[in-house]
């Protein structure tokens, strides 16, 4: 709402602005204050201002006043004994999480015949009925009945020429395509295994067991590998470190294990052959030498780096667990129960409209920026205006 009256306001022309401040100006302030409650709504609603004020609050919480210090003995005692209170708090905490995850267990069970309809159509296995078929789009809504017709048939006529496909083809290779966190791991030679991909699904533990999901690839036969599943479980915790139990915030991904893929021999497409040519120092001839090296692929996902049991890791396999772990999240959370919305690019478009307000909120600030260095009676553009570039001769 407020990217909209933005919008609205940069496109009034300024000769009718007196008109509009008449206008405002008989507005009552039972419609001022009604207006305000309903832009507060929308702001707190705003993920992203929502965690640029969650901002704002850490960085205050990170500028102590000192006040602490100054406390007598005995207030600093009773301070001690509420902390023992927020630690408590904590644990309890922790058992609420637990008791959530053990209702994503049972509501993942009430969810699965469901989503293995889902995968019964995308492979061919069931063919929904006309009424399960029927989806009245918004586009649709404002046809007439003979255009809704014409439609029918100019696509039935189209239907007719091409190939009964089976299932829907390549649903959850275009659902990765579709998803930037997830195109970025594709290479080309990952697609063409990929369109054998059935189904992915949600494997929570065992009631009593340690805390953890799996996540299940289902390929159908295929030249690239034997197995017809790959999988990959994260372990998480969810109990206040002894150390720091101040610092809980919900369960945490601790480490993560894949699986190994049979691959048929000459289809790996996580390693590949480079040849290099080696001269010999004091005869100068010269060799070809064949050596394997890793190479990028999705598949890589399911050879994670072994975290050690001191639990000490390289920046490098830090930064690659840390997308790990997020990507499998985003999975779990986001692409197994609306994977169909990443199909059609319906939920991608809701993304998108996120990051473009928090681009508005940008754009604003830095007009605002250069507004405040316009009405600086100390300001000099010449300062600020950049060398020119060189001329170079072609």
């Amino acid at each position: 709402m407020a990217d909209i009256d933005n919008k609205d306001q940069a496109e009034i022309d300024p000769a009718d602005m007196e008109d509009v401040e008449e206008v405002e100006e008989e507005e009552t302030g039972e419609d001022e204050n009604s207006k305000a409650r309903q832009l507060t709504v929308q702001m707190m609603q705003n993920p992203q201002i929502l965690a640029a004020l969650q901002e704002r609050l850490d960085g205050l919480n990170g500028s102590p006043s000192g006040y602490m210090e100054s406390l007598p003995k005995i207030v600093k005692r009773r301070v001690n004994a509420l902390k023992n209170l927020q630690v408590k708090c904590a644990h309890i905490e922790a058992k609420f999480y637990e008791e959530v995850h053990e209702l994503e267990r049972k509501y993942a069970a009430l969810y699965q015949p469901l989503f293995d309809k889902r995968s019964d159509i995308v492979k061919a296995a069931y063919e929904p009925t006309d009424e399960e078929c029927e989806w009245k789009a918004d586009e649709e809504e404002e046809l007439t009945d003979e255009m809704k017709e014409k439609a029918k048939l100019e696509e039935e006529k189209k239907d007719e020429e091409k190939e009964d496909p089976k299932g829907i083809p390549e649903f959850w290779l275009t659902v990765f395509k579709n998803v930037d966190l997830l195109s970025d791991m594709l290479q080309e030679h990952d697609e063409p295994i990929l369109k054998h991909l059935q189904d992915i699904k949600v494997k929570f533990s065992d009631p009593g067991e340690p805390m953890s999901f799996t996540l299940e690839f289902h390929f159908e036969p295929n030249d690239f590998f034997t197995n017809t599943m790959l999988t990959k479980t994260y372990k998480m915790r969810s109990e206040p470190d002894e150390s720091d139990p101040f610092s809980f915030d919900g369960p945490e991904i601790m480490c993560c294990t894949g699986c190994t893929i049979e691959w048929t021999k000459g289809k790996n497409v996580t390693l590949k052959t480079i040849k290099k040519k080696q001269k010999h120092k004091g005869r100068g001839t010269v060799r070809t030498v064949t050596k394997t090296v890793p190479n990028d692929s999705f598949f890589n996902f399911f050879t994670p780096p072994e975290v050690p049991e001191n639990g000490e890791l390289d920046e490098d396999s830090e930064a690659v667990l840390a997308a790990d772990f997020e990507i499998g999240h985003f999975i779990r959370e986001r692409i197994v129960p609306r994977a169909v919305l990443y199909f059609t690019g319906e939920a991608i478009e809701d993304d998108d409209d996120d990051y473009d307000e928090e681009g508005e909120e940008a754009d604003d600030e830095e007009g605002e920026e250069e507004a405040d260095e316009e009405n600086d009676p100390e300001y000099d553009p010449k300062k600020d205006a950049a060398p020119p570039a060189e001329c170079k001769q072609q």
